[in-house]
């Protein structure tokens, strides 16, 4: 091993929140260095998570989507013996593109990039095994750790990456499969799962949980339902999963506890993702770590050691690509004395099923919650010009209004845009507004964003009937 190099900051991970914290760092003027075990940067978001799962999405949408918009025109569909690698062949480019992006940006920054796996030797000192061979021991003023999460994969589940797969495999088949069984109705699985029904293949989801995607607004999840049984997709909740088999040679069966067997020519694992720790030593660091094996940090993202950040899945929830972002470079600036400036009051969620889910702020539930009388408006896309014209029969936006002073609570969306939607709902939250914004401003004719003012008239006539309500009568 080489003697000791040190660094002002070492960074462990080039995922979001690793190259962000980096950045951030370089322009504060220190040396850093970002240890990366893969060949390229980019982390497991590049490599095996949102980049190549939107990409395949992409390919889906627009096939779901020439469909609808050209009718009785054409007679579409998927070819049963199409080729998943052919549905894919802008993967490998939108890939290396985006990793050459990002060593590129790292590059522009100052910063180092060391490819080898990092591992504490103790609190202070972390030894990188590199690849080909060799080692070197690295230190740091601060260690930022960023290295994301690897799927979660239950001990009675047998994944071969064949014929059970899960979130880091699935997109290692060559074709696309005639039947999917989806274990999991979260995000990971929910997308996926939409993702394939679109392409044709038939797709059952099991959870436990009695609704898909169980933490969003129940309206939010009743429509993404209904969408995708639309496709012929099954949903089976309340259930527990007893056992999961493989022939391996043509098929799969998933055994309930209620006794059902249900048999598919794959299964998907989407049971969620677990922190990437193993290997790293935490031990040697002496690093606490929660009942889920997540790292534990303060709100200053500072874990049990007073050098020692982490940010990113790594934490836990909710471990979102733009969340990991601002968390590596609020880290940073706290771990640099720097200030860190106001937290972001309202970050938005982006859901990439089909169709697309995103929402900010409070949903109805909460909001009653906090603030007691609330107000809802709701907008079909199917009721807009611009809906009509994309043939969007199921999407809809939502807004959740105090309805006493008609402040902007809480936006809700889903149908296709909807995470580019919800920026406009973003920024009128952090402004303090109200509905009326929606209102009293002009929008481009036709478009979705039209959705914001005719859910917030739909909220102005309410509340104008709680008022003459509530007036007093005269006698």
């Amino acid at each position: 091993m080489s003697p000791s190099e040190h660094w002002d900051v070492v960074i462990v991970g080039s995922g979001p929140a690793g190259v962000r914290g980096a950045v951030e760092a370089a322009a504060a003027g220190r040396r850093v260095l970002v240890v990366e075990q893969q060949a390229m940067t980019g982390g497991a978001c590049v490599e095996f998570g949102t980049i190549p799962s939107k990409t395949l999405r992409e390919t889906a949408v627009c096939l779901t989507s020439f469909r609808r918009r050209t009718g009785d025109c054409f007679d579409v569909e998927a070819r049963e013996d199409l080729k998943l690698r052919s549905l894919m062949r802008r993967l490998s480019r939108v890939v290396s593109g985006y990793q050459l992006s990002i060593a590129d940006e790292l590059d522009r920054s100052g910063v180092s990039i060391l490819q080898g796996r990092a591992r504490f030797v103790d609190a202070r000192r972390l030894e990188v095994t590199i690849a080909g061979g060799g080692s070197r021991e690295i230190t740091g003023d601060v260690i930022l750790l960023a290295i994301g999460s690897r799927p979660r994969v239950p001990p009675n589940v047998p994944v071969d990456h064949e014929w059970i797969l899960d979130s880091d495999s699935i997109l290692s088949l060559n074709y696309l499969p005639a039947s999917l069984i989806v274990l999991g109705s979260g995000v990971i699985a929910c997308e996926y799962a939409s993702i394939f029904a679109a392409l044709g293949v038939r797709v059952t989801v099991v959870d436990c949980l009695p609704r898909p995607m169980a933490f969003l607004d129940p309206e939010l999840s009743a429509g993404f339902l209904h969408a995708f049984e639309a496709t012929g997709a099954e949903f089976i909740g309340g259930v527990q999963i007893r056992s999961v088999e493989t022939d391996g040679f043509s098929s799969t069966a998933v055994i309930l506890d209620n006794g059902k067997r249900l048999e598919a020519e794959k299964t998907f694992v989407g049971l969620g993702r677990a922190a990437a720790i193993s290997g790293l030593g935490i031990e040697a660091a002496g690093l606490a770590t929660t009942s889920r094996g997540h790292l534990v940090v303060d709100d200053c993202l500072c874990t049990n050691q007073p050098h020692i950040f982490a940010a990113g899945d790594v934490i836990g929830p909710p471990a979102l690509a733009t969340s990991s972002m601002e968390q590596g470079r609020r880290a940073i600036r706290h771990a640099l004395g720097l200030p860190p400036g106001s937290p972001p009051e309202q970050i938005p969620t982006g859901i990439y099923t089909i169709p697309e889910i995103s929402c900010v702020g409070l949903n109805e539930e909460d909001a009653r919650k906090r603030h007691g009388a609330v107000t809802i408006g709701r907008a079909s896309f199917a009721e807009l010009a611009r809906g009509e014209i994309a043939a969007l029969d199921g999407g809809f936006l939502k807004l959740v209004v105090a309805t006493g002073d008609g402040r902007l609570l809480g936006v809700q969306i889903l149908g296709e845009g909807a995470s580019e939607l919800i920026h406009l709902g973003q920024m009128a939250l952090v402004a303090g507004l109200g509905s009326s914004c929606f209102i009293e401003n002009l929008f481009n004719f036709p478009t979705l964003a039209e959705a914001y003012r005719v859910a917030a008239l739909d909220v102005e006539r309410l509340r104008s009937r709680v008022s003459q309500a509530a007036e007093p009568v005269s006698v």
